[in-house]
């Protein structure tokens, strides 16, 4: 009888590492770029005109919402934001995020989970920055989705916290202590902003989990009532 292999660690979900590649594809075309390694010297200016091209702000809100302009190009900087980071460092940094993230979200909810928490976080990051944050502003980075994920990693806690009879709101503890150090940071090099979209993608991260784990709504009403 043959024995059946199995690996020492679950294997990452799929999606996730395929939005992990395209962040990191991305970075690597600016880096490279900067380094003066292709593109020749137009290319040091790759990441700023990505910037221009597929970052959002609340000039994109007006025009979409006050105006109605519902062009593409507009339309896109919702969802394209998050690909274009401010460096290296970061990308790296949100990148191992992303996978440990995905992975434990993965693993609870589905592959296709991943995906439309990441898409749901960064459209409702960027409405709530557009709405919330005036100016011209930038809203870029890929912490934006990342906070979704840290929103579905919080209520997976909460539900297994209240299963056990334990007190749920332990679950927040980490969404706490970084939105304490984005106010440490925001006091010691200027508030740049992003921490609203960050907090919308949180929010919005833990609403869609109700709707994507395992039962749906009806699992979550009856969690809610056997804590009640």
């Amino acid at each position: 009888m043959e024995e059946q292999f199995e690996a020492p660690v679950n294997p990452i979900p799929p999606a996730a590492i395929v939005l992990t590649l395209v962040i990191v594809a991305v970075e690597m075309m600016f880096s490279a770029g900067e380094a003066r390694l292709v593109g020749g010297s137009q290319a040091v200016g790759w990441r700023l005109n990505a910037l221009n091209d597929y970052a959002f702000s609340s000039v994109v809100w007006d025009y979409v919402v006050i105006q109605g302009d519902l062009s593409f190009d507009l339309l896109k900087r919702f969802v394209t934001y998050p690909f274009v980071n401010a460096s290296f460092t970061t990308s790296l940094f949100a990148a191992a995020l992303l996978l440990a993230l995905g992975k434990f979200v993965g693993e609870a909810f589905g592959n296709v989970a991943i995906v439309v928490v990441f898409l749901v976080a960064t459209v409702v990051g960027a409405i709530v920055f557009g709405a919330f944050v005036g100016g011209r502003l930038p809203l870029y980075g890929s912490f934006t989705p990342v906070y979704g994920l840290i929103g579905a990693y919080t209520y997976v806690i909460w539900s297994r916290l209240g299963a056990v009879g334990e007190n749920q709101f332990q679950a927040f503890r980490l969404i706490g202590v970084l939105l304490a150090i984005q106010l440490v940071f925001g006091v010691l090099f200027g508030d740049n902003k992003q921490w609203v979209a960050e907090l919308g993608g949180f929010v919005a991260g833990f609403a869609i989990s109700i709707l994507v784990a395992p039962g749906g709504w009806a699992a979550f009403l009856a969690r809610t009532r056997r804590s009640d």
